[in-house]
């Protein structure tokens, strides 16, 4: 009896995990450490659920943090050098080892894992570093906390004159909420545009408006890159110190430009060249008549037409009174060139029949 209650109980158990699995995913990353505090040189396990799968995150300890106000130093706050890397699973959980290492600021800390690429999402676990120094935090200077509540986008379009080399724009859209205990009045944020592995260049911005605690409120902001611009970018959000959010932004390569230097490249030789000779046309010295090869039209060189040799006349006579023997044309032919009429040849000897 005592074996099926305790079978029934698992089975429930079993159950009851399957059906929280799904609400733990649906609120969002979280994670936890083995044990609440370390020394440096030992190592801790840090756990992660409700991620999206297959996702590169980072690992590190940061101090001057909680799980309320976040890192509020950044990156800057962390032991960078120590951190860890770890690609989530397809259930979106990871397991992965952290040696302890001092921040470079006092405590209190936290083991921070955050994403490498994609929608930005970031999860904070309490951690105390024995022996590390501990101080309060600094007051914030708003008293409100804000948040993105949303993934940022980048709305726009790029029009002809982009293809031409004007510079790219878009409008950085994302909602923010208010999680402090006081109003948050004209919020200055800091918005950044890296290009490949370089350091983004921060531009600051100033939003107009009142958020209450507990309120969320729709933010557009203006993001615009240098002329001519191409390739990939990051946009980043900053606020009090924090990277809020970051987007990707893919700028395609100004064609028009291109395509009008290499026109350049056909029309200028072409353009010089025909006012080269153009001047070459009126520095030469004219001619024997004062008329210049160009523009005059030359005479026609015509040649002498080759004709065919006339036959001669034919001194034959054709008149029917007339004989081979007695004709006037072969008489004179005979008195020019004396020759043989003979009809038989002179080598044949000749047989003479009996009288």
């Amino acid at each position: 009896m005592r074996a099926r209650a305790i079978a029934i109980s698992t089975a429930l158990a079993a159950v009851f995990a399957l059906l929280l699995a799904p609400l733990a995913a649906a609120a969002g990353p979280a994670v936890k450490v083995s044990e609440p505090q370390a020394g440096t040189g030992g190592s801790i396990t840090v756990t992660g659920t409700g991620w999206r799968p297959h996702t590169l995150l980072m690992i590190l300890i940061c101090g001057r943090a909680t799980p309320a106000r976040g890192v509020t130093g950044g990156t800057n706050s962390c032991a960078n050098a120590d951190g860890r890397a770890v690609t989530t699973g397809a259930n979106g959980g990871f397991d992965r080892r952290l040696p302890v290492s001092e921040p470079p600021v006092p405590c209190p800390c936290v083991v921070h894992v955050a994403t490498v690429t994609g929608a930005k999402a970031e999860a904070d676990a309490v951690f105390q570093v024995a022996g590390h120094p501990v101080r309060p935090l600094p007051a914030e200077p708003t008293g409100g906390r804000l948040a993105v509540l949303t993934d940022t986008r980048l709305d726009g379009s790029s029009g002809l004159l982009t293809w031409f080399g004007a510079p790219p724009s878009r409008t950085l859209v994302f909602t923010i909420g208010n999680a402090g205990s006081s109003t948050l009045k004209d919020p200055v944020f800091h918005v950044g545009t890296a290009h490949g592995v370089f350091a983004p260049q921060w531009d600051e911005q100033q939003w107009r408006g009142t958020l209450a605690p507990g309120r969320k409120a729709r933010v557009e902001l203006p993001v615009e890159l240098s002329a001519g611009a191409h390739g990939d970018y990051t946009v980043s959000l900053r606020y009090d110190g924090r990277v809020l959010a970051e987007q990707p932004w893919g700028v395609g390569r100004p064609w028009g430009v291109t395509l009008f230097w290499i026109l350049l490249c056909v029309v200028v030789p072409a353009a010089v060249f025909r006012i080269g000779m153009a001047v070459v046309d009126r520095l030469r010295p004219p001619r024997a008549g004062g008329l210049r090869h160009r523009g005059v039209s030359r005479p026609a060189l015509r040649l002498p037409r080759l004709r065919a040799p006339e036959p001669a006349p034919d001194t034959t006579s054709t008149l029917p009174w007339f004989t081979p023997d007695n004709d006037p044309g072969m008489a004179a032919a005979r008195l020019s060139a004396p020759h043989d009429d003979s009809s038989t040849s002179p080598t044949t000897p000749t047989r003479k029949g009996t009288t």
